[in-house]
């Protein structure tokens, strides 16, 4: 296999294939990007014969993905052609303005990452037990599909089938949407009073995360799926119009509330499950090696299933807390526990 592209996803791919035993060769633009995937053990700096390939993985950043689609077709006449683009129709659209035969490249996106980016983050098991998504076209082989299957599961991960338009529907609403909101939240805190901010908590801290993401990356992602994302964007427009017009009103604005409780439940909880009620049970833990491991340790004699967990550090003292969400009829035995074995309690 050959992977152009060594950034986060390429060398995380490149990682989870070497440890499942297959050969792969890296290619990156920059030669520096390639070395460090390689060092990592994401595959190998030589190349083979173009017409030796039989899968080549783009994974370049989305502005240059169709034309690094076209090109490697035209070199490797042996290999599918996938990639790991984010946006399929802008993509497919601009492969079709060229005079290309594409029976060979079967779209495909992981859906995994982190707000961060580059080789050294990279991480075999980013793609173990998520989603990733094949867009096959009706000119696509059997042959052809089932390889970029074996790729995704070869990486841990469980494949789906959409087709293009749906899969950006479907991003705009689940990837994007969420990242944006995530910007205006964290962009909105330039009108905060500097003394202010350190109140903040663990919510808005969850909120925020991700808008910490490279900007580059995604203003190219944005700018390819912006059809899909404006129509979210619009939905939101409206609810926030709703929003505020109910904030004079506790039983309209109770109403607005539970529709967000309903949708963040209809995510599901644990290996896909209904979302269960749980109560959270917050324990301080000190700042120093092995106090998590011996926390975790004294739950697990106590026979208490850990349904979730966050962590919040103190922003004051070394030391954090981690809430840990267990079956309500179980809280009470978990906190006497805790209380026992010499844990602080903040719930």
């Amino acid at each position: 296999m050959l992977i152009v592209g060594t950034g986060l996803i390429g060398a995380s791919i490149g990682c989870a294939l070497t440890r499942q035993g297959a050969e792969v060769h890296l290619w990156d633009l920059d030669p520096a990007n390639a070395m460090v995937a390689a060092g990592r053990g994401a595959g190998v700096l030589s190349l083979l014969d173009p017409g030796d390939y039989r899968l080549v993985i783009v994974a370049t950043p989305p502005s240059a993905v169709a034309s690094t689609i076209a090109e490697r077709l035209r070199w490797h006449r042996n290999a599918v052609v996938t990639d790991t683009a984010s946006v399929k129709s802008a993509v497919l659209s601009a492969l079709r303005e060229r005079d290309i035969d594409l029976s060979r490249y079967v779209g495909s996106h992981p859906m995994s990452g982190t707000q961060y980016t580059g080789p050294l983050t990279a991480v075999p098991e980013l793609f173990v037990d998520r989603t990733w998504v094949l867009t096959p076209r009706p000119e696509n082989s059997a042959e052809s599909i089932e390889r970029v299957r074996m790729l995704a599961g070869l990486c841990g991960a469980r494949t789906v089938t959409l087709d293009t338009r749906d899969h950006d529907t479907a991003v705009a609403e689940v990837s994007h949407l969420p990242q944006l909101m995530s910007i205006l939240t964290a962009a909105n805190l330039r009108h905060a009073a500097r003394s202010h901010l350190p109140l903040a908590g663990g919510g808005i801290r969850d909120v925020t995360r991700i808008a910490q993401s490279q900007t580059e990356m995604w203003r190219q992602i944005l700018t390819a799926n912006r059809t899909a994302v404006r129509e979210q964007l619009g939905q939101v427009r409206e609810d926030l119009d709703t929003l505020i017009n109910v904030l004079d009103d506790p039983d309209e604005l109770e109403s607005f509330l539970k529709m967000g409780r309903a949708g963040a439940r209809s995510l599901g909880g644990k290996h896909g499950r209904e979302l269960s009620e749980t109560t959270t049970v917050v324990v301080e833990i000190p700042d120093r090696p092995g106090a998590l491991a011996r926390l975790f340790s004294d739950i697990d004699r106590l026979g208490v299933n850990i349904e979730d967990l966050s962590v919040e550090h103190d922003q004051a003292r070394d030391a954090g807390f981690l809430s840990i969400e267990v079956d309500p009829a179980r809280a009470d035995d978990l906190r006497a526990w805790m209380r026992e074995h010499d844990w602080g309690l903040r719930s």
